[in-house]
């Protein structure tokens, strides 16, 4: 019995050393297992860390380039308004081309005003009883419309066309040339600069047409029936001689006041007989008389204009005159102003220019066609106003100057729009 209750007991100890067995070998496999479940833990977190950064640097690089689009645009902008180059090729071939186009589209609208006032001012005979009052405008175009048709209101108009694109031209690059050399910067303008930078434009531009304003002049005098061509008018003008110098009669041998006269007179007829009296001389007609009228004409031109430009961009009225800037405009150009302001601008430079310059152009085109009328003796300055003024007077320097308004202001008006206007439209 003994030995069978010691079996007895045997057999029960084995169940509970399995369990024992059992319970270590479970803790092993759970050490295992969270052994493996904080590796697992720890390469998923690190596997699952990167994307995070790289989310990260592609939205820095986002925020980066959309930085650098903006940088990139703001210095395209700001390329974009850079100062120009006002003595550079490309500049002056677009100012060019828009003072040329000012400067036709301007005569074009004027050109039988233009007619009418070159018959007032070298007193054509048919026309000279048209010159007392305000119908005689009228009158006058009427007459030339009635014996020539319309041509006749333009006649001279395609050597004036000639004439006035490159004088324009010339005038508006020079003028812009000029102007930035005299005046580097805005604080460096002053009227005597503007009028400056003005007077040395004409002066410049008349230098290179002169020639043409003669033949335009000429073509303009003729009142024929019919109607020269420009070849005939220009070897008219070339072959154009002046009559013999006659020597002046002998005065009292042995009179001092009689030897110094005497002197001159001879002094004055060697210079007249050395000089052409025929050739591409008689071109240039006029010509001193020319460059003194053009002075104050295209300096007070320029002057009144910018000066009239400031007064409407200041910040009483510049919400009523002028526009916004365009995006392609330079950096150093002012706000272009309205249509309205800027014809008013144009028009009051026109009449403030003309009557400043106006008797010196009337000598000048009496000397332009002294060869048509008279004798062909060369006329100088003060000869040509000793004669006008024996003719009429003080108002003879005048005469034509109120058809004259009515043709320099709505002239000066579309010149200075036409010119802005292009200028804009070229971007400079």
């Amino acid at each position: 019995m003994p030995s069978a209750l010691t079996t007895d007991a045997s057999a029960a100890e084995i169940p509970t050393r399995r369990e024992g067995n059992a319970d270590t070998l479970v803790g092993k496999m759970d050490g295992v297992l969270r052994r493996a479940g904080t590796v697992i833990t720890a390469a998923t977190d690190k596997d699952s860390s990167p994307p995070p950064v790289a989310e990260d640097r592609s939205a820095s690089k986002t925020v980066a380039a959309a930085a650098g689009g903006g940088q990139d645009m703001d210095v395209r902008k700001e390329k974009s308004k850079v100062k120009p180059n006002k003595h550079s090729m490309d500049y002056m071939m677009r100012s060019f081309v828009a003072g040329g186009l000012a400067g036709c589209a301007a005569k074009t609208t004027v050109a039988p005003l233009d007619r009418v006032k070159i018959l007032f001012q070298t007193s054509n005979p048919q026309f000279a009883k048209y010159t007392s009052s305000w119908a005689g405008l009228a009158r006058a175009l009427g007459d030339i419309y009635t014996h020539h048709g319309i041509t006749g209101l333009f006649r001279g108009h395609s050597a004036t066309l000639l004439k006035i694109y490159p004088y324009a031209a010339i005038k508006f690059v020079a003028y812009e040339q000029y102007r930035a050399v005299i005046i580097g910067a805005r604080h460096q303008e002053t009227w005597f600069r503007r009028f400056s930078a003005g007077a040395l434009a004409g002066v410049t531009s008349v230098l290179f047409t002169y020639p043409l304003e003669v033949i335009r002049v000429r073509l303009a005098f003729e009142t024929g029936a019919r109607s020269p061509s420009l070849a005939h008018i220009c070897r008219k003008i070339y072959y154009e001689q002046q009559p013999p110098i006659t020597p002046p009669a002998a005065a009292a041998a042995h009179s001092a006041s009689a030897v110094v006269r005497g002197a001159a007179g001879a002094a004055a007829t060697t210079a007249q007989a050395v000089a052409p009296r025929s050739g591409i001389v008689n071109f240039y007609r006029g010509f001193s008389t020319t460059l003194l009228g053009m002075i104050p004409y295209a300096g007070m031109s320029f002057l009144t204009h910018d000066t009239i430009g400031d007064v409407f961009r200041s910040p009483l009225l510049r919400k009523h005159a002028t526009l916004p800037q365009p995006a392609n405009a330079p950096a150093d150009k002012s706000a272009p102003l309205r249509a309205w302001a800027e014809l008013a601008a144009g028009g009051i430079a026109g009449a403030v220019s003309q009557t400043i310059s106006y008797p010196l152009e009337v000598i000048r085109r009496r000397m332009q066609v002294a060869g048509a009328v008279g004798d062909g003796h060369r006329l100088r300055i003060a000869e040509t106003a000793g004669m006008i003024f024996r003719e009429r007077g003080l108002p003879g320097f005048f005469v034509g100057l109120t058809i004259g308004y009515v043709k320099i202001i709505p002239m000066a008006a579309v010149s200075f729009y036409t010119y802005e206007r292009t200028k804009t439209l070229l971007g400079i």
